[in-house]
């Protein structure tokens, strides 16, 4: 790429905007040039505007330290000096809803990490590794938004990257029945240790919204375009149970499943080494080399040990086992803030550029 994307980031105080501030330093295709916040952020350098809030492990990039911070309501103001914008804002549904499209209709593609469109017909939500070919449904829905440039892709929840990428590529052995219980990081609620105490030494066995996401969303991965709209595939069966922990990154989870056609274990840990997706064969800078590994440990994968694996970029399989009641059961771990959230808005921007959907204005 002869000159960098310009990028803008909505949001860009809160932990996933931090996120994806550091993971886009450097970036070789895309430079941030444009933050925005909220209202009592707004005219402030971003450095300022973050101190005392900053969550990253480094410090603020320099690149970005004294850009002004645009107020993120005022679209016509953020949109002229970006190509595309990431959007991590913190709104309800309905006030996601309306500004993302917002910012589509100036001609701005929108890769959003929130929940707000997941569930919009039209609105391809990815996992570029996964299903690369929703993509093709942005057609549509630029004629909805009567645009030609503008459009909405999103990321499905941080929590289903933990286990749909190994059920996805054990599929042809046809999946009935899963059950998975994730154990979730606290930087999932945007929160350090530091912020909330009362997790030290305690486990939260409810987080709203949580499961019914991680039953539903895996099946619209798995669906199909028809007509210019996703439609979600009617199985495998998914339960789940979600449940927070005191653990900083990383979410875990515990899955059980059954199969039409059970294949060997020795056949599960092969699809899931070799297994590649559109990213690996472009070679894309985020994509992870091996994106699904599995360990033959009985004590992994562990959140502190693998969450980095890949850059945090990649997802850890282990534990695999024939069971009493399913036919196997197994441990998966993806890193929540990276994979399952900036990194994977990342990645699916690269996918989207390294097929022409974004492009420089």
């Amino acid at each position: 790429m002869d000159k960098k994307l310009r990028v803008g980031i909505l949001g860009a105080t809160g932990m996933v905007g931090q996120r994806f501030i550091t993971l886009l330093e450097n970036h070789p295709w895309f430079e941030v040039v444009t933050v925005a916040a909220s209202p009592r952020s707004a005219g402030k350098t971003y450095e300022e505007a973050a101190e005392g809030r900053w969550k990253m492990a480094g410090p603020v990039p320099e690149a970005v330290k004294g850009l002004i911070v645009k107020d993120v309501n005022d679209v016509d103001a953020v949109t002229p000096d970006v190509d595309f914008v990431f959007s991590a804002v913190d709104m309800s549904k309905e006030e996601i809803r309306a500004i993302e499209e917002a910012y589509a209709r100036t001609e701005t593609p929108v890769v959003s990490n929130n929940s707000a469109h997941r569930w919009t017909p039209d609105v391809p939500m990815v996992v570029p590794e996964l299903n690369p070919e929703h993509l093709a449904v942005i057609a549509d829905q630029r004629k909805r938004l009567g645009t030609t440039k503008g459009f909405i892709a999103v990321k499905p929840n941080c929590s289903i990257q933990s286990y749909t990428p190994a059920l996805h590529a054990l599929r042809e052995f046809g999946i009935k029945t899963v059950v998975a219980t994730t154990y979730q990081a606290i930087s999932g609620a945007g929160k350090t240790f530091k912020d909330w105490p009362e997790m030290v030494d305690n486990v939260i066995p409810f987080i709203g919204g949580e499961e019914e996401k991680s039953e539903q969303e895996p099946l619209r991965i798995w669906g199909r375009v028809e007509n210019g709209r996703i439609v979600k595939a009617e199985g495998p069966v998914i339960t789940t149970q979600c449940i927070r922990v005191p653990v900083s990154d990383g979410h875990t989870a515990a899955v059980f499943v059954d199969f039409e056609r059970k294949p060997s274990k020795e056949e599960m840990i092969r699809r899931w080494n070799s297994f590649r997706g559109l990213p690996q064969e472009l070679k894309l800078p985020s994509a992870p080399q091996q994106f699904i590994r599995y360990f033959e440990e009985d004590n992994r994968p562990q959140a502190a040990l693998d969450r980095q694996y890949e850059n945090g970029m990649g997802v850890c399989v282990g534990r695999l086992r024939e069971d009493t009641v399913y036919d196997y059961k197994f441990v998966g771990l993806s890193h929540n803030t990276i994979r399952g959230a900036a990194g994977g808005g990342v990645l699916i921007a690269e996918l989207l550029t390294a097929q022409n959907y974004i492009t420089a204005k």
